[in-house]
């Protein structure tokens, strides 16, 4: 499992203390082997499945403990340096899988005392900086949807960049970090409630309706049938079809259901759906590149651009669930996941994969939101006993 322990120390910068490693002593996922260190947004999105599924609560209490002290300006940190320099903040949606991960850690351990007197008061904080504004233009606007982004900047998990140029840029309103807004809203409220603040709650319920209303107004493209990416400057719609509007269905509080979400979900399955893992664009789009390879350059060109990714094999059984409960159709899509376990690195789960078939697996040998999503599904919809391949594999992979 990938993780470890990390200290975390504060230095000055600016007119601000800002934490670094070695000041708190907690624990931390490590995004990926052979390369990657802790970044925020990967370790909120794997702690469910590396920590929740499978027990470890006491690490999973640490993880959440260790970056609420990280918290700055309501933003948590896109990923701690290793030399000695200040922690990055550049991510709009880390902040708010912090929500998701403390949302489940209750529901997995009960733990009202830690949640309501450790982190309560750190949820305030940053649904306050979101409000007023923080770090690269973040804050809500009137229609209470989430705004993000600055010219070079690239804040969402779509986040290649050579030099200057942002190879996928989603300034403004990104479908998936609308859903992730919505559910932190709805999980403030439900904390507050926890804690006898009725009337707190209420008006935090009120803000989380007008975001909802004003994502179905703005964010179904009905022509295609599934959800615009990003709502842009200008309010400009752009229909690029990708993975992220998934989220607008798998989270704990969906934005769509019924007839959209099971749109959406053909729409994906027909455009983006591979035996790895969700491609990040479809074939159809002329920006498709097939393989990921080559030079820095090109691999970063390609990194969104169509190339598959296995930690979205989550949220895609999540939406099959919530909207079909189709639990065959889960086990088949474990079942023809399982053969990966035996190629790359034997028994972990790649960070990506080509686009095209084959899908040779790329990046990271090791990826801690790809092993933890397919861990993730795999038990908390008992299917442990029921995929088959996943076991022959296992075997295969002990001898």
């Amino acid at each position: 499992m990938n993780i470890s322990s990390r200290p975390v120390h504060c230095k000055k910068n600016n007119s601000e203390s800002l934490p670094h490693r070695g000041d708190l002593e907690g624990a931390t996922v490590i995004a990926g082997y052979h390369w990657f260190t802790d970044w925020g947004r990967d370790t909120m999105i794997s702690l469910s499945g590396l920590c929740l599924s499978t027990g470890r609560y006491e690490d999973a209490k640490k993880i959440l403990a260790s970056f609420a002290k990280s918290v700055s300006m309501g933003m948590l940190p896109n990923r701690f340096q290793d030399n000695g320099e200040a922690p990055e903040y550049n991510n709009v949606d880390g902040t708010l899988w912090y929500f998701i991960a403390i949302k489940k850690y209750l529901e997995a351990t009960g733990d009202r005392d830690f949640v309501i007197h450790e982190i309560l008061p750190v949820i305030k904080e940053i649904i306050d900086w979101h409000y007023k504004g923080t770090r690269y233009n973040i804050h809500v606007e009137e229609d209470g949807l989430l705004y993000a982004g600055e010219f070079g900047q690239q804040l969402t998990w779509m986040d290649a960049r050579i030099g200057t140029w942002v190879v996928t840029p989603r300034m403004g309103k990104p479908v998936e970090i609308q859903a992730l807004w919505y559910n932190a809203l709805k999980i403030f409220a439900d904390l507050l409630r926890m804690n006898e603040q009725e009337n707190d709650a209420d008006i935090v319920e009120l803000s989380a309706a007008k975001t909802k209303q004003s994502f179905e107004e703005k964010f179904w493209y009905a022509e295609g049938n599934y959800l615009y990416d990003v709502i842009g400057e200008n309010n400009y719609p752009d229909p690029t079809l990708r993975p992220n509007q998934l989220f607008a269905i798998s989270l704990p509080y969906p934005l769509i259901e019924e007839a959209k979400a099971a749109a959406v979900l053909q729409v994906v399955e027909d455009n983006l759906y591979t035996p790895v893992g969700l491609k990040s664009l479809p074939k159809t789009d002329s920006h498709y590149i097939p393989v990921y390879g080559g030079d820095a350059w090109h691999r970063d060109s390609a990194y969104h651009e169509g190339t598959v990714w296995s930690w979205l094999l989550g949220p895609y059984v999540d939406a099959l669930m919530k909207v079909k409960s189709q639990k065959s159709k889960v086990k088949k899509i474990i079942d023809d996941f399982a053969y990966h376990l035996n190629e790359g690195c034997i028994g972990s789960v790649s960070e990506i994969f080509d686009a095209d078939a084959p899908h040779h697996p790329r990046g990271c040998v090791a990826q801690a939101w790809g092993v933890a999503e397919v861990l993730r599904v795999i038990k908390d919809y008992n299917l442990t006993e029921d995929v088959s391949s996943i076991k022959k594999a296992r075997e295969k992979a002990e001898v």
